[in-house]
């Protein structure tokens, strides 16, 4: 009998290992914040800051179980600490399947850790064993944070819910736009109706691949890497017809350059660095950048170790600084990837140490303004829109400047 007890004792705190802390264990160890976590910033610094429309392109906080409306003891992000960095609309990404044994050079998609998280946060059944099912619960997910919210995070999905967003900040209201996104295409399992679905579910940003080759076109990752598939062309066209961004973030080169070629609206590459900064299996080279320019795109640089080589403001900055030479100021903006398993030197609510290091770096303010939302409010209110309900345009990098004037007065120095 005893042993019987001994056995169901265990089992219970198994259980309760496994289901109560075990995720929140792994959330911890895998979304650090490293170093000294508050920085130094100067009053000019943090009197700019105040002024800016802040953009984050990338961020994967709705996977974890933790609620984003209080602020949290763990992870970067959540709706208190995206106030106090002067967030104006996060960009929230849907994981939905990563490789056991990750890493940046070689992976196949034959396993996924998600699925036992999936059942250790206990989420729902429906969740277990299907991706876009995974992608639909972190839509809901957002959906029941943006009805507590008291007002205070809007959903993003048309051009006028930016305008209305802004409209608001400038007003002095301290409210947030937020945006769904996906973590890679495989949640579709090459089904245009699972897109539709996700469609109507708000996702309006899509990134393509993730850390393995899928049915849309190769990872950077990924075993084969090669090009984008005749069922990721088909939905790139219905992308931008529906007014859904492109991500190409963790595409491959064949893939990245595919996509540049057949793209009729500006793309993204939502996160990620640089090699002329650091020369990492993660990031884009000078050819990459410049046909992203060309394209009219932006690239939103990370805070992680492989994408700036140092998890600090002043990597980061030095990281903008260089993009923003080899592509243009126009193509640059922020893409944290936070509570993405990576390690910062800061969560959300230090974005002015941003601010500051671009400065002490020598970036003139007019400049800092566009680096930290003003590009990606210019693309999101462009691309946003569905192509009948916009104007025709070429691939060319024409447009970013020409864009500008279609949004409300945000710049700083004005």
């Amino acid at each position: 009998m005893r042993w019987l007890v001994a056995v169901a004792v265990v089992l219970v705190v198994g259980l309760v290992g496994f289901f109560g802390l075990g995720p929140m264990l792994a959330e911890r160890a895998m979304n650090r914040v490293a170093g000294p976590g508050q920085w130094l910033v100067s009053e000019e610094a943090r009197a700019l800051h105040g002024r800016l429309m802040i953009v984050d392109l990338h961020a994967d906080t709705l996977l974890w179980r933790r609620g984003i409306l209080a602020r949290g003891a763990r992870g970067h992000v959540d709706l208190p600490r995206l106030q106090a960095g002067g967030v104006a609309l996060q960009v929230f990404s849907s994981v939905t399947k990563t490789p056991r044994g990750q890493n940046l050079e070689a992976n196949d998609g034959d396993s996924d850790n998600i699925t036992l998280l999936a059942v250790a946060q206990m989420q729902p059944v429906r969740t277990w064993g299907s991706l876009v099912e995974r992608s639909l619960w972190h839509a809901e997910k957002l959906d029941a944070a943006v009805r507590s919210s008291e007002g205070l995070l809007w959903p993003v999905r048309a051009p006028a819910d930016i305008d209305r967003l802004l409209d608001d900040r400038l007003e002095g209201r301290p409210v947030i736009g937020a945006l769904l996104s996906t973590e890679g295409a495989h949640n579709l399992a090459g089904d245009l109706a699972n897109f539709d679905r996700l469609y109507a579910a708000g996702f309006r940003m899509m990134g393509l691949v993730h850390f393995f080759d899928n049915e849309v076109g190769g990872s950077m990752h990924g075993r084969a890497k090669g090009g984008l598939t005749d069922f990721g062309r088909q939905l790139v066209a219905r992308m931008e017809e529906k007014g859904v961004i492109v991500d190409l973030a963790h595409a491959s080169r064949e893939t990245f350059f595919d996509v540049l070629a057949a793209a009729r609206r500006p793309v993204v590459v939502s996160h990620g660095g640089i090699k002329a900064t650091c020369d990492s299996p993660r990031n884009l080279d000078e050819e990459q950048l410049e046909a992203l320019a060309a394209n009219g795109g932006l690239i939103g640089i990370g805070y992680w170790e492989a994408a700036v080589c140092a998890p600090t403001p002043e990597a980061v900055a030095k990281a903008i600084v260089a993009a923003a030479e080899i592509m243009g100021v126009d193509h640059v903006a922020l893409g944290s990837d936070f509570d993405g398993a990576v390690t910062t030197g800061f969560d959300t609510a230090q974005l002015a140490a941003i601010t500051d290091a671009l400065q002490r770096a020598g970036m003139i303010d007019y400049d800092i303004e566009k680096v930290m939302g003003g590009n990606a409010l210019r693309l999101l209110k462009s691309g946003l829109a569905p192509m009948a309900a916009a104007e025709d345009r070429d691939a060319g990098g024409a447009e970013a400047g020409a864009a500008d004037e279609a949004l409300p007065e945000t710049r700083a120095g004005r």
